[in-house]
This record gives structure tokens, sequence and C-alpha cells, in this order.
């Protein structure tokens, strides 16, 4: 044999070895014989392309929930504030329509008192009694009334006049009341006194009268608030709006001679020296603080703005300083506003360098927001998954390899669990959380039970048509003849057997858990503030409104929502293909 037939015959391969520089195929039967199970489902796992896509958009999803916190400068519900002048509400107006009272010193009109008249003057009584008490109201002006007392002096009975104790009937007084009665009047005067008549059944009672009161719609504000008591008092108000009546511009109080300066139907009251002393008008102005003191002359401008329909005016303070002020009518009430320094909290901000996904309606980052919501989502979905798992793998594992009686009254309180309407029942117990008012955190855990515990029964499906088809299989027979135990037989030997399918279940169900627990928070029964999640967050959108505006809002959420469905779909898929390739076929 020649040196090159034996150097061909040393490198022809045997039945069982590759060519050299040959690969071999991964379903080649000399290579499948060197990889372990795992390691096959893992190849065929990493060549679906879609499933590696699936796989790299979770762990993004867990990178981003999980350790983007601890990256993110702020916390979950760190709130952002700005500073910037707003219209706010400085102070308020309105046309008065109460009376105003005034008492005189030493006299008493209260509440009781002031109803009755009231009551009188609606019926254009001219007397009314309070009480023992006996009033009368003279009209002195427009909406201006003089109320007094009525003391009893004498009364005419049958003709006769007899005084009332003590008091004494002057010559003369007789045929002067007689007069006015006869002619029908309802007063006269006597030696410089005015008398009042009234009747009272059949008798005519004659009276004095003592000042008591005013009553009109005016409002005093005097310049100087040392003056205020001054300008309300009976006697001040007395003589000012009597003057004003009589059309007199002029009058004098307390030794000083007050003048009345009338300008587009507001009225300035001015004292000895020439200097504003008071402001009269129908007009309340009031500050929206009651800290805050308006002085009169600011009254004054925004009384005029009224009254002429004015939208604004100026106003120069003490310091010189200038300021704007709006004037907004809304039904009768007049609100002026002026432009206000406020600290505010920054919602609705776009994206910036700063918040790069802007903030939220609370004022808090967006960005950090969404990596804290997926954090709950996450551990919504896969808490719950893994209590379907427990309560799924156990009574689908008893009934399964029980068969017969077990398996059938299993089966039916599976059926049963199955006729709940699950959606329904969970709103309704996040309905009841709400009005329990369930702390966020609480509510979450109690959210995980729920969920698990209300979507076992395809799993204990799954489980028990597999052990069924398993427990008749030899190395079942083979645990028979050992004699183990039946825990260890389901637990040991038949479950591990279907963990295959149970991953693949898992994997899909994840999606469907995460689907739910966004709806539950859109609809605003899920995870509660300050708490995030991905459904709550884009609960927002609801109003059509913010879903135009701020797209931030609920894109983001809902894009990283879609990704994690679309993620775990696709390793779920990824899965079921890498343990059973028929499936594929």
């Amino acid at each position: 044999m020649s040196e090159l037939e034996a150097t061909n015959l040393t490198n022809e391969p045997t039945p069982n070895q590759a060519p050299q520089n040959q690969e071999m195929a991964l379903d080649d039967a000399r290579r499948v014989k060197t990889l372990s199970p795992g390691m096959l489902v893992f190849k065929r796992f990493i060549r679906n392309r879609l499933a590696v896509i699936g796989l790299v958009i979770l762990i993004a999803m867990f990178l981003f929930s999980f350790l983007g916190p601890f990256i993110s400068p702020y916390t979950e519900t760190q709130v952002f504030y700005r500073s910037d002048t707003i219209s706010k509400d400085y102070a308020g107006a309105i046309f008065n329509t109460e009376l105003r009272y005034s008492v005189k010193e030493g006299e008493k009109f209260g509440g009781a008192e002031q109803a009755r008249f009231l009551l009188a003057l609606g019926k254009n009584q001219p007397h009314f009694k309070s009480g023992e008490n006996t009033y009368a109201y003279i009209e002195e002006g427009e909406n201006f009334y003089r109320i007094v007392q009525l003391d009893l002096f004498a009364e005419s009975l049958i003709g006769r006049l007899n005084p009332l104790p003590g008091n004494t009937i002057p010559a003369g007084f007789e045929e002067v009341f007689k007069k006015a009665n006869d002619a029908g009047k309802t007063s006269f005067v006597f030696e410089g006194t005015t008398y009042i008549l009234t009747k009272e059944m059949k008798a005519t009672q004659i009276s004095t009268q003592r000042d008591v009161a005013i009553a009109s719609y005016s409002i005093f504000d005097a310049y100087n608030p040392q003056d205020a008591a001054l300008t309300n008092s009976f006697d001040f108000r007395l003589l000012s709006e009597s003057a004003g009546v009589k059309n007199v511009k002029t009058f004098t109080f307390g030794g000083r001679i007050y003048k009345i300066n009338e300008h587009e139907g507001q009225i300035t009251i001015l004292d000895d020296k020439g200097e504003p002393f008071a402001e009269v008008s129908n007009i309340i102005v009031n500050p929206l603080d009651q800290n805050e003191f308006l002085p009169v002359d600011f009254k004054a401008l925004a009384r005029d703005a009224i009254i002429n329909r004015d939208t604004s005016f100026e106003y120069v303070d003490a310091n010189g300083v200038t300021t704007e002020y709006d004037v907004n009518r809304v039904n009768t009430n007049y609100y002026i506003k002026r432009e206000t320094p406020t600290i505010l909290i920054n919602i609705f901000e776009f994206p910036s360098a700063k918040h790069l996904l802007g903030t939220d309606n609370n004022g808090m980052d967006m960005l950090t927001r969404l990596m804290y919501g997926g954090r709950v989502s996450l551990m919504v979905g896969f808490i719950a998954v893994f209590l379907e798992l427990i309560i799924g793998v156990v009574i689908g594992g008893v009934s399964g390899y029980f068969g017969g009686g077990v398996d059938t009254a299993l089966m039916r309180f599976v059926d049963l669990f199955n006729s709940i309407p699950t959606m329904p029942l969970i709103l309704i117990f996040g309905s009841v959380m709400d009005t329990l008012e369930v702390t966020p955190i609480n509510r979450m855990f109690i959210l995980m039970a729920i969920l698990g515990f209300l979507g076992w029964t395809y799993i204990a499906r799954v489980v028990r048509g597999q052990i069924l088809s398993l427990r008749e299989q030899d190395f079942m027979v083979a645990t028979e003849a050992t004699g183990i135990r039946t825990s260890r037989k389901i637990f040991r030997h038949l479950i591990p057997n279907v963990m295959p399918i149970l991953i693949v279940t898992a994997t899909a169900s994840l999606g469907g858990l995460i689907i739910t627990e966004a709806t539950l928070g859109f609809l605003g029964l899920g995870i509660k503030y300050p708490l995030a999640s991905w459904g709550s967050i884009i609960n927002i959108s609801s109003d059509a409104f913010i879903m135009g505006t701020y797209w931030f809002m609920w894109i983001p959420a809902g894009m990283l929502i879609l990704l994690t469905v679309l993620g775990f779909n696709f390793v779920g898929d990824g899965l079921r293909d890498a343990y059973d390739p028929k499936m594929k076929r």
C-alpha cells in the first residue's frame, strides 16, 4: 500500500464521525447526544428571534423599573414648584341690599326689634311692637328711616282724656289733640314736643317719641380707622344723611363743620380742614383676606370702577407703588383681582432637560413615577401569577393523581369558580376598598391576592390534564413499586414534568395580569396615590383635553405597558416552541 493510500485510509471518516471541517446541524443526532435537555431548550429558544427580542424588552423593563429609581435624582412623591404671578382675588364688592342700623347711645334695638321693623315696613305699617315696647318709623328719605320708641303719655276713651300716672295734662293740650284727632292726623306738635297718635282698640293713645335708631343702605368708611366709631355713630349718620336728603352741602357735628361732596353717585365727607373724612356709598367693598386692610381711597376707586362699569383701575399705595386691579363681575358679585407673586405646583410641565418626560398633574417627575410604577405593575403581575401557580398546581395535581370522585369534586369546584364574573367582582372589591379607605400599600397587597385567587382555574385544568397522562407512564409504575408516599409522587415526580408547560402558561398569564392591573388603575380602582402604577398614571387620560394636549401624560405609560405585555408574549411563545418544537411545525 502506498503512503498516499495509507493517508487517505487514515483520514476517512468512520460512520459515527463527522467529516473534517464540516459543521454539524443543530438537530444532528450525534450532536443532540452531547446536549442536556436544558441546553437543548436554550439553544432552540435563542434561535427564535422574536423570543430573544421579547427577552431583551423584559430585561430593559426590569432594569428601568427596579434599577432606574436608584439612578433617578428624584423620589417617587417629590413635588416641584415654580414662582409665577397669577391673577388672584384680592377683594370683593356687592351692592348692599340689607339695611344697616345705627343705634343711639343708651338705647336698645336688637335683632328681634329689627325683624319686627322689617315686617312692619313690608306691610307698610307705620307702628310696630316688640315685647312691651311700641315703635314707629319715619321715612326721612329714600331708603332712609328714623326709628323712634313711643312712650305712652295719655289715652283718650269715650271723649275723656286720661293721662298716665305721673303725667299732667297741660292747659290747651286737649284742644290741640282733639283738632288733630278729628282731622285724622297721626301726630301733632304742642309746645315744641311732637306727640304720636295710635289706635288701640277703641282708645286713642297719645305718646311722646324718642329716637332709637336709624336704618339705611349707606356704608360709611372712615379714612382714619380711629374715626370709624364716630362715622358710624347714630348722631353723625343722622346729621349727614339728613343733610343729603335735604340737599344741604354742610352740617355741623361736635362743633366742627363737615362738607358733603357728591361725585358719580358716591359721597365724600370732608372735615373742617377740607380733608377727606369718610366715604358714603351703597357698595360694600371688603378684602377676601380678613387680615388685610383696605384703604378708603382704594374702596372709592373700586366703587367708581363698578359704577362706571370699568374692567380695571390703578391704585397708588402709600409707598408710591402703582398696582393695576381687574374688576370681574359674576352675577351680582364683583371680584377685584391683581397679579400676585405666588409659589405654584409645577403641574403639566412639558418635557425639558430637568424633567425628560415633564411633570404630571401633581407636579411630580413623570419619568421617576414611571420607574416606580413599573415596580408596582411588575410586582403585582408576578406575585399574582405565583399565587395562581400555587393554588392551581395543588388542586390540579391532587385532582389529576387521585381521579375518580376527588377529580369530579375538584373539577366541579373549578367550574364553579369559572362561573364567577371576574372583572365585575374585581371592580366591586375596588369600590369596597375605596369605601373602607384602605391605605395604598395594603391596597396593593389585597389587589395581588384578589388577582391571584381569581385566576388559578386555568392552571389547575392544565396541571390536571398533564398528570392524568403522566401517571400511567413507566416511571410512575416504578414509584409505586418503591412504595414512596403520595405527596412525594405528586410534587417530586409528577409536577417537575409539568413545569415546562407551567412556565409557558405563567409567562403568558403575566401579560394579561399587567393589562388587568392597568385597566383597574385606569378606572381609578387599582393602585392609589401616592403610589404609582402604569395603569393609574394613564388614568388622567380620561380627560379629553389632557389627552389631546399633554401627550407625555399617557403615551409613555401606554408604550411601557404595550412593550412589557408584548415581551411576555414573545417569551411565552418562544418557550412553548423550545419545549415542544412539534407545536411550531
